[in-house]
């Protein structure tokens, strides 16, 4: 260990940062690659074919094990997880539950839904089965071990049956602290009527074969945007839609 962290910052969502982990998974055949960032309350994992597995990827597998015995457990999401992440949550005989962002509101909630396992795309995963409801990597990455060595098989395995979606990275585009949540209320009013949509955390728009979301950052005078779609060219069409609405909006306010 070096808290300098000279060969790249220890962000294991961060693609670049995880090339070398993913160069030796291959080199070494390994089973499973695992990162953790710089205070170890975050996991990104690497498959056997040198694939990242994204945080609501990992949330499905560990999922489907505890809902093996623990069948109508709550599992909880953020709003940017993969909508195949819920749905294979009630697939399993699961609660599925979306939720906020954010790590202390996520912990709230598993208390309040006495969730057993709860997680987001930035690689926090609480788990309340067998522990104590809390993000520790540590802890996740032993159970992702443990998971492997049980089933005999790695991640690409698992997870091979879960639908094909293609999603657009977390996008974060510039906006003002004065209008940022002003611009996600008017995308809110924009839709409703037309279109499903989620109001927890931001507007979540369901086009019926994907999804586009605009919130408001927490923290920086940003909007964050994602959208999923069942091919590229779809979801490059709802994202094309949803960033006119959002431009429309700012022009409107200006």
């Amino acid at each position: 260990m070096d808290g300098r962290f000279p060969n790249h910052h220890p962000d294991p969502t961060v693609p670049k940062n995880v090339e070398e982990l993913i160069a030796t998974v291959k080199r070494i055949d390994a089973d499973v690659g695992i990162a953790l960032d710089g205070d170890a309350d975050r996991i990104g994992a690497i498959d056997r074919n040198g694939e990242i597995v994204w945080g609501d990827k990992l949330l499905i597998a560990f999922a489907r094990a505890i809902l093996e015995r623990r069948p109508g457990a709550a599992v909880i999401g953020e709003v940017k997880c993969s909508q195949t992440l819920y749905d294979d949550i009630a697939a399993h005989g699961g609660r599925p539950v979306l939720w906020k962002t954010g790590h202390s509101l996520i912990k709230t909630k598993m208390k309040e839904e006495r969730a057993l396992l709860a997680g987001e795309m930035s690689g926090h995963l609480f788990f309340a089965d067998k522990y104590y409801g809390f993000d520790d990597a540590v802890y996740a990455a032993l159970r992702l071990v443990e998971l492997i060595g049980e089933k005999g098989e790695g991640l690409e395995d698992m997870l091979e049956d879960v639908p094909r979606t293609y999603a657009t990275p977390e996008l974060r585009e510039p906006c003002p602290d004065a209008v940022k949540f002003t611009v996600v209320e008017r995308v809110l009013d924009h839709y409703r009527g037309k279109r499903k949509v989620i109001d927890v955390d931001g507007a979540r728009v369901d086009f019926g074969d994907g999804w586009g979301l605009v919130r408001a950052s927490n923290t920086q005078p940003v909007l964050v945007l994602r959208f999923e779609a069942q091919s590229p060219a779809r979801r490059d069409e709802l994202r094309s839609e949803v960033e006119g609405v959002v431009r429309e909006i700012l022009r409107a306010i200006a």
